[in-house]
């Protein structure tokens, strides 16, 4: 796949070495060099020196012919500018801008933009791991909307089913690793001792759903 990510920051630097070492392609767009001292010597990718929202320099970048393009610098402005250039403009099939305020990237979603709000998303996993102590949040998807979170199957659970931790549009029990397999269940399937569940969560519903897992007595 071939990647094009605007702005060398904390986030977009690593997001370049990440992709590289999957073996993508990636062209990285940054005026700064210190910035751009950032990816290190080992990285197998490209650098264009520029700004993300000129055309020209998409161009060189190749963005007619990419796959994905991923906006993070540390401008929300220049995010969105270049975002939106290389949707409708270029129709690059898959473009993430990185926001800091969570406002507006409730706004560009509407507008067909993906978007990460890294304040929200950071907020969100905060608040998890202070009011939920018990329960293991694996990745947040959205701005922290859902969450899946690992846990081992609490002893009271074993011999129960998947429909007892099951609230339609709140949370699901997406896999069980049992005997070190995973799979994936069915409503109908046993809980059994040992067995470490992943389960889809709203974060919205997380209070109701450490209830129903009986956790949120023990507070």
């Amino acid at each position: 796949m071939k990647v094009i990510i605007m702005g060398c920051g904390r986030v977009g630097s690593q997001i370049a070495r990440l992709l590289s070492d999957e073996g993508h392609e990636v062209i990285v767009i940054e005026q700064d060099p210190i910035a751009i001292a950032r990816l290190g010597m080992n990285f197998k990718g490209a650098v264009i020196r520029g700004l993300g929202f000129d055309k020209q320099v998409l161009m060189d970048a190749g963005i007619e012919q990419t796959d994905a393009f991923v906006a993070a610098s540390q401008s929300d402005n220049a995010n969105i500018i270049s975002a939106r250039i290389a949707r409708n403009i270029f129709h690059v099939p898959r473009v993430v801008a990185r926001l800091y305020d969570p406002r507006r990237a409730e706004i560009y979603r509407r507008l067909g933009l993906m978007t990460i709000s890294t304040t929200t998303w950071g907020a969100e996993r905060i608040r998890e791991l202070i009011t939920h102590a018990e329960l293991d949040p694996v990745i947040s998807f959205g701005s922290g909307e859902v969450s899946v979170v690992g846990l081992e199957v609490p002893p009271h659970l074993v011999g129960r089913m998947v429909r007892d931790l099951t609230m339609v549009g709140e949370s699901m029990v997406v896999s069980i690793t049992r005997e070190g397999k995973a799979f994936l269940p069915v409503t109908g399937t046993e809980f059994r001792e040992g067995d470490i569940l992943h389960v889809a969560v709203m974060a919205s519903s997380m209070d109701r759903f450490t209830t129903l897992l009986g956790l949120g007595e023990e507070r």
